[in-house]
């Protein structure tokens, strides 16, 4: 009803012709004559009208033709007379259905380009993109010696069948002189290295006085000669050097994987002695302060590592080239009594202490921790253990020291330690220097105060803005760096004879029992501890298997196959392997006559573990960075979600190829 009244309020022809009928028809009784004046008058307005509307209607249809006509005259012409080279196909059968002039020229085709394929014009151009739903063509393609950036869109478009067809219009955009250029900018960019001699100070001792401006003029003659033509290079110290270049010469060292460490390496200076270099690349800045900072990181990344590499740091990560050859123990007293200062310091001003590992913890992992707690109870303090009771590599250990009256509730979960974790609270994190390795990430991230304390070769992601960072990549061992520090901080009578055969078996169980990364350092700790009360027989009893153990561990061995001539890969499809079980059968894997390195495969559930052993002459921890892993150049392991071990081991047989062609 309102509806209705609506429409019949509303202010049209017909509401006006409505109202002058009702006065005629009003007027009927009182003047007939008026009436029919009125009544005549009405519909010779209403004709008049009626004409006259229709007679617009039909001029607006008029116009809007004309218009839509003009709109299609203006397509039709954009498309003929476009600057742009177009071209118009079918992407299901690469018929070319249309084309202006200008592609035509660039095609080199004058005439007849529908009767050809879209291949056959421009040999190197894919449509896929376009069926993707796209609208540029992600890579640039090549015609004529001219390259273009292609936008384009597809249609569907009706067959005189009655069939829809697919059909696609291509926009070329010439980019030839607008990627040259870039390329040049590119090209142009600076990059900048700095060149560290690791042994310097060897270097000096091993030789004769007579002999030592000799050796270092074959030192710069060598690099001088290396950087000729692509660059600046300074000495900037005795053993420091600064090398600009520009990034086009950056392939090329790469391409060469820095030859210059193997030149460096070929001068002798007496039997057994040689000079090895460091190289830190800084690349991807936008200032020269920033290039200079990303070379720094990449010096320090390449000592970290055992040095005679080079490390490059662009925009996102590094990237390693070298690291293979042996490394020699550089490590000295002094920086040892520096960091166990800084430690006992940082315990004494800290509220609460927690010490953690790497996920599924070793002896190495706990028997470190465990020294740990031992400084603390020195200052008083009462040190937690981060660890998973039920996930770990040292049950036996554990139950050991939990049986001590000074490690009651000593042990705790992750999920309790983050909520007990208070603001300030130190937390140091023991053998491993990844934020990926750690038993728990998200307690290192809500750490404002962290040290790290490790032995292992440096990483791309490692753990930064540390408190403190002991990391010691000469060293065999998390727990022998502890010992070190235990000598500067507390009294052999303060340990505890578990916390010292703890210790002991950690360093047992990274040399492999003193077979493998051993240095007179080792030793020393070792003495140490043998004082401190550590029984080698108690720690022989800490790594002796049951006869289950024993029997998986040689059908692990039975399964290994050898590649390369020297290299044992055993790969086990089945699940459930222990993974203590599938290293132990790494290492003993080593003593097969030939074998200079060991792999072992295992599934543990959706993933698949890795364990790797060497004997020093091929770096499994460059091998296994590959896959995501890491270690050191003898020990090396590592983990991948949600794999298949076939693929994986196609993987790893790939990195090993890798790395010995390299």
């Amino acid at each position: 009803m309102n509806k209705k009244l609506s429409r019949l309020l509303e202010p049209n022809l017909q509401l006006y012709f409505f109202c002058l009928v009702l006065f005629s028809l009003a007027a009927i009784p009182f003047k007939p004559l008026l009436a029919f004046v009125e009544g005549c008058v009405t519909v010779a307005l209403y004709i008049f009208f009626s004409r006259s509307n229709q007679k617009r209607r039909q001029g607006i249809l008029q116009y809007i033709d004309n218009l839509t006509g003009s709109v299609d005259t203006a397509s039709k012409s954009t498309l003929i007379n476009s600057p742009l080279p177009i071209m118009v196909f079918r992407p299901d059968t690469g018929e070319v259905i249309w084309s202006n002039e200008n592609f035509l020229q660039l095609a080199g085709v004058r005439e007849h380009l529908f009767e050809i394929r879209v291949e056959d014009a421009v040999p190197e151009f894919q449509v896929q993109w376009l069926l993707e739903g796209k609208q540029e063509c992600p890579e640039r393609v090549l015609m004529n010696n001219r390259r273009f950036r292609v936008y384009g869109s597809l249609v569907r478009a009706k067959a005189k069948d009655g069939s829809q067809n697919l059909v696609a219009t291509t926009y070329w955009v010439d980019t030839t002189e607008a990627d040259a250029l870039r390329e040049k900018y590119d090209a142009s960019r600076p990059v900048m290295a700095i060149f560290q001699v690791d042994n310097y100070d060897d270097l000096m001792k091993a030789c004769a006085d007579t002999q030592r401006s000799a050796i270092l003029a074959q030192i710069d003659e060598k690099l001088n000669k290396w950087a000729e033509g692509t660059g600046l290079l300074l000495k900037t110290e005795r053993d420091h050097y600064l090398f600009l270049f520009e990034e086009q010469y950056f392939d090329h060292f790469a391409a060469e994987r820095f030859s210059i460490l193997d030149t460096i390496r070929e001068i002798r200076v007496n039997e057994g002695t040689h000079p090895t270099l460091s190289i830190g690349v800084g690349k991807d800045a936008d200032t020269m302060a920033g290039l200079y900072k990303n070379a720094q990181l990449s010096l320090e990344m390449a000592l970290s590592r055992g040095g005679d590499q080079a490390v490059v740091r662009n925009r996102l990560d590094f990237s390693f080239y070298g690291g293979r050859a042996k490394t020699t123990e550089k490590r000295t007293k002094v920086k040892s009594r520096v960091m166990a200062n800084a430690l006992g310091e940082l315990m004494t001003d800290a509220q609460q202490i927690y010490i953690m590992g790497h996920s599924y913890a070793d002896m190495d992992a706990v028997g470190a921790a465990a020294g740990l707690c031992c400084i603390a109870r020195k200052r008083g303090k009462k040190a937690q253990i981060v660890l998973d009771l039920e996930k770990n590599a040292a049950g036996q250990m554990l139950s050991q020291l939990r049986k001590l009256p000074e490690y009651e509730n000593t042990f705790v979960a992750p999920q309790e330690a983050f909520l007990r974790m208070q603001p300030g609270a130190l937390l140091i994190v023991v053998d491993t220097n990844r934020p990926d390795g750690v038993e728990s990430r998200q307690i290192l991230e809500a750490s404002s105060r962290v040290a790290v304390i490790d032995h292992h070769r440096r990483a791309s992601s490692y753990i930064e803005n540390a408190a403190l960072n002991f990391h010691e990549p000469y060293a065999s061992s998390a727990s022998e760096l502890v010992t070190e520090l235990l000598g500067y901080l507390v009294e052999p009578t303060d340990l505890l004879h578990d916390e010292a055969i703890a210790l002991l078996a950690g360093i047992v169980l990274d040399t492999k029992r003193f077979s493998l990364r051993t240095g007179g350092r080792t030793f020393e700790a070792a003495a140490y501890l043998r004082r401190a009360g550590a029984d080698t027989a108690d720690v022989q009893r800490l790594f002796q298997n049951d006869l289950t153990e024993i029997v998986t561990r040689y059908d692990i061995m039975r399964r290994a196959e050898i590649i390369h001539d020297n290299i044992a890969l055993s790969t086990i499809p089945e699940d459930g392997v222990d993974r203590v079980a599938a290293a132990q059968a790494a290492d003993e894997l080593l003593t097969l006559k030939g074998v200079k390195a060991s792999f072992v495969l295992s599934r543990s559930g959706t993933a698949v573990q890795m364990s790797a052993r060497s004997l020093g002459d091929i770096n499994v921890q460059v091998i296994l960075e590959a896959l995501g892993g890491g270690g050191n150049s003898t020990t090396a392991g590592g983990r991948i979600e949600d794999a298949d071990i076939s693929d994986v081991r196609d993987r790893l047989v790939q990195a090993i190829d890798d790395y010995l062609e390299k």
